[in-house]
C-alpha cells in the first residue's frame, strides 16, 4: 500500500477529523476559512466550528479574477497563469491564519477548497446542442496542498455534473446531514451572490429533500455598488434605504423566464449582471432612476425573487423554520423585504444551529471532504430533484 494510501486510510479511521473548510465566493470580497473538528460521518456526524475568519481579497485579487470572471471571451494565458497563482495564494492564506490560531499543519488532516468559481454554464442557458452541464472553479488543489502541507480536496463541482447534476448548488448534501431535524421542517436559505436554499422535511425522507437556485441574492446589489459607489457592497443598506422602490423596472426585472423554470435550476452573474439591469431599465424606460432608486429596486427584485421560490417549497412543507446565511443576512433592508412578505414564517440565523451564518458555506466543504473520507454510509440522493448519491472531491497530496 503506498504510503498516501495508508495515510488516507488513517484519517478515515479516527474517530474525529480536523478539517479546513474554504469558500471563496461571486463577491471577490474574501476566503472564507473554517477550523472545523468534524466526529463520525454521514448522519452521525457532529460538527465544531473552531475558528473562522475570512482573509480579505486586495485589488490586484480582484481585478485579475474580473478579468476573466463570467466573461465568455478571455486571455486564455491569463486564465491558465491564474489556476496556479490563485491555489497557491490560498495555500499561504490558510498559513496565515494557521499561524494567526497557533495550529501546527501537522495537527489538520485536511483542506476542502471550492476554488474561485469564473463561470458556469447548465444547459438551461448555454443551449448548445451535444454539450452538457458545466461550470469552472480555478484554484489548483496540487498547488494548494503544496503550498500548505496539508492534504487537500477540491473541484467537487465536476463529479455532480458527471452524475447528471448542474454542480449547483452542493449545499444540499451538508445541509442534509448537519442539519435536518425530525423536530422541525427546516429551509436554509443562503444569499451569497445567488440565492439558494435547501429544504429538509422533518421526515427525514431523502426523497423529499431538495435544493435549487432561485436568482440574484448581493450579485446586482454589489455589482452596482462597485461601478458607481465604488464600494464593494452597501453596508448596512444604507444606500438602498435611501431609495424609493420603481415598481415599473421591478417588474421588468422580475420578467426573465428564469423565474419561470422548474425546480431544481442553478444560475449566475453570467445571467444576473449590470447587463441584465441594462436591458430591464430600457424596456421599462427607467433609464433616467437615481442611484438610490435602482439600489432599492435591485433589493426588493432579490427578496421577491427569494420569497416566491419560498412560498413554492411552503406548499409542500407546511409550517417551517427558515434558517438565514450569507452575505445577504446581513443587508437589513433585504432581510426585511423578506420578512414583511413571510409574516407567518420563524426567520432564524444559522448560528442557532451553532454555525456561524458566515462560515457555513466553507463549513459545508468541510462536510463533503469528511464525506469523501469517511463517508459513504449513509446513502443520500433524490434524482428526480438532481441529487445524485455520489463522492466528491478530487485529492491532492502535498508531497
Amino acid at each position: 500500500m503506498h504510503s498516501h494510501i495508508h495515510r488516507l486510510h488513517q484519517i478515515a479511521a479516527k474517530p474525529q477529523r480536523l478539517i479546513i473548510g474554504l469558500m471563496s465566493g461571486t463577491s471577490l470580497d474574501g476566503l472564507d476559512v473554517a477550523l472545523c473538528r468534524i466526529s463520525d460521518a454521514g448522519l452521525n456526524s457532529k460538527i465544531e466550528l473552531l475558528e473562522f475568519t475570512t482573509v480579505d481579497y486586495d485589488e490586484t485579487y480582484r481585478q485579475r479574477i474580473k478579468s476573466v470572471f463570467s466573461k465568455r471571451q478571455v486571455d486564455l494565458q491569463q486564465l491558465c497563469l491564474l489556476n496556479p497563482w490563485i491555489g497557491t495564494l490560498h495555500g499561504q492564506m490558510v498559513n496565515q491564519c494557521l499561524q494567526a490560531w497557533q495550529v501546527d499543519a501537522t495537527e489538520v488532516d485536511l483542506i476542502a477548497s471550492h476554488g474561485q468559481t469564473v463561470y458556469h454554464a447548465p444547459k438551461s442557458e448555454h443551449r448548445l446542442e451535444g454539450y452538457p452541464n458545466a461550470t469552472l472553479q480555478i484554484g489548483d488543489g496540487d498547488h494548494l496542498a503544496c503550498e500548505a502541507g496539508i492534504i487537500t480536496l477540491s473541484d467537487f463541482r465536476q463529479k455532480h455534473i458527471a452524475a447528471g447534476g448542474e454542480g449547483a448548488p452542493l449545499a444540499v448534501y451538508g445541509d442534509y446531514l448537519i442539519f435536518a431535524s425530525e423536530e422541525q421542517n427546516r429551509v436554509m436559505l443562503n444569499m451569497g451572490g445567488i440565492a439558494n436554499l435547501t429544504y429538509l422535511p422533518a421526515s427525514m425522507d431523502a426523497s423529499a429533500v431538495f435544493s435549487t437556485d432561485v436568482g440574484p441574492g448581493n450579485t446586482l446589489m454589489d455589482a452596482y455598488m462597485q461601478q458607481y459607489f465604488n464600494q464593494s457592497y452597501d453596508a448596512d443598506a444604507a444606500v438602498a434605504r435611501a431609495g424609493k422602490v420603481s415598481e415599473s423596472l421591478l417588474k421588468a426585472l422580475q420578467q426573465h423566464n428564469f423565474f419561470a423554470q422548474p425546480f431544481p435550476k442553478t444560475t449566475g452573474p453570467e445571467l444576473f449582471n449590470l447587463e441584465y439591469l441594462a436591458r430591464a431599465q430600457a424596456a421599462s424606460q427607467t433609464g433616467d432612476l437615481c442611484h438610490e432608486d435602482v439600489m432599492a429596486t435591485l433589493n426588493r427584485f432579490s427578496a421577491n425573487m427569494i420569497v416566491l421560490a419560498l412560498k413554492r417549497c411552503g406548499e409542500k412543507l407546511g409550517d417551517y423554520h427558515l434558517y438565514a446565511s450569507g452575505g445577504g443576512f446581513h443587508n437589513p433592508v433585504l432581510m426585511e423585504n423578506i420578512a414583511r412578505q413571510l409574516p407567518t414564517v420563524q426567520i432564524h440565523s444559522t448560528a442557532e444551529l451553532a454555525v456561524d451564518p458566515d462560515a457555513k458555506e466553507a463549513v459545508l466543504f468541510a462536510v463533503l471532504a469528511n464525506e469523501c473520507v469517511a463517508g459513504g454510509k449513509d446513502k443520500f440522493s433524490n434524482l428526480k430533484e438532481g441529487i445524485p448519491d455520489i463522492t466528491m472531491g478530487k485529492i491532492s497530496f502535498y508531497d
